[in-house]
């Protein structure tokens, strides 16, 4: 259906309740004639007199009534979410979708998600912790959080967190055992945890850099898991040396002795998370919510 012939129809509905084309006029915030014409148009489009008028009154017609048996309840539920668009401008409400990985939905998206989902209980939030980088166009997702060297070149990047550094650790028992390395080429006469990459299935290199220097090791041991998660409660247990990021919780093992960290000085800052989304001109307002919330963790952290 073609615009105008929608505008026609609203028109005429007016008219027929309003019993009157000049009424219909007023209503609408139209002209008399502009209401006439349109009316005249439906009818010549359909080749059926849909009203009945007279010099006092106007009514349907058999074909008028039929139409408009359709009419009342489809127009009535267009208005009806309109008025429900209207409202959630003032009242954020709907689904936010936003892909993640683990180490970033833990650090940073839970916090403010927990005080969203608190403060806003018509907003609906989906996590998918997903390791690999996903087409969030393709796969439908308002957004996705990653590290500022993964992002998309075309999609909006606003940072979210601090810069991260990685941290090689062994725990004491496992340094009871072994020599501490003095430099990442050491690691290689070591027992160490592999990191396998969930977007290309590959072994993560381990990646080191002082000064002008760059190295990138892959190292060997029995272990090869996909989460950092389980890689750093491996290295607790003594199981090898882990290469995981730093973050508070792994300093917390550091600080208390139950892991000793190597390497410090070959491990440097790198740009840390952030939320990135295709280029909108109208972000939903629970979007809208949801990245404010995430900017301001952000300013705190």
């Amino acid at each position: 259906m073609m615009r105008d012939e929608l505008g026609d129809l609203a028109i005429l509905l007016a008219v027929a309740e309003e019993r009157s084309f000049t009424r219909a006029a007023v209503r609408l915030g139209t002209s008399q004639s502009a209401v006439s014409q349109a009316v005249r148009r439906l009818e010549a489009h359909l080749g059926v007199a849909l009203l009945a008028r007279t010099t006092r009154s106007v009514s349907p017609t058999e074909a008028g009534e039929l139409l408009l048996a359709t009419l009342r309840p489809a127009l009535g539920d267009i208005r009806e979410r309109l008025t429900q668009l209207s409202n959630m401008r003032e009242r954020p409400a709907g689904l936010v979708r936003i892909t993640t990985s683990r180490h970033a939905a833990d650090t940073l998206l839970w916090p403010a998600v927990d005080r969203v989902l608190a403060d806003y209980p018509d907003i609906e939030i989906e996590l998918s912790i997903d390791g690999a980088l996903t087409n969030i166009v393709e796969d439908r997702f308002d957004a996705g959080v990653r590290l500022g060297e993964s992002l998309e070149k075309d999609m909006i990047a606003v940072r979210i967190g601090p810069d991260l550094r990685m941290a090689v650790v062994g725990s004491p028992g496992y340094f009871a055992r072994h020599p501490v390395p003095k430099t990442p080429r050491d690691l290689i006469a070591h027992r160490c945890i592999n990191l396998r990459m969930a977007t290309r299935g590959n072994l993560y290199a381990w990646e080191f850099e002082k000064g002008d220097q760059t190295l990138n090791v892959r190292v060997e041991g029995s272990l090869v898991v996909n989460d950092s998660a389980i890689a750093l409660r491996a290295a607790l247990a003594g199981h090898g040396l882990g290469c995981t990021v730093e973050d508070q919780a792994l300093l917390d093992h550091i600080a208390s002795g139950s892991l000793v960290r190597v390497l410090a000085d070959w491990c440097p800052p790198f740009a840390g998370h952030h939320l990135y989304y295709p280029d909108r001109r109208n972000p939903s307002p629970a979007f809208r919510v949801v990245l404010a919330e995430l900017r301001k963790n952000a300013a705190l952290t």
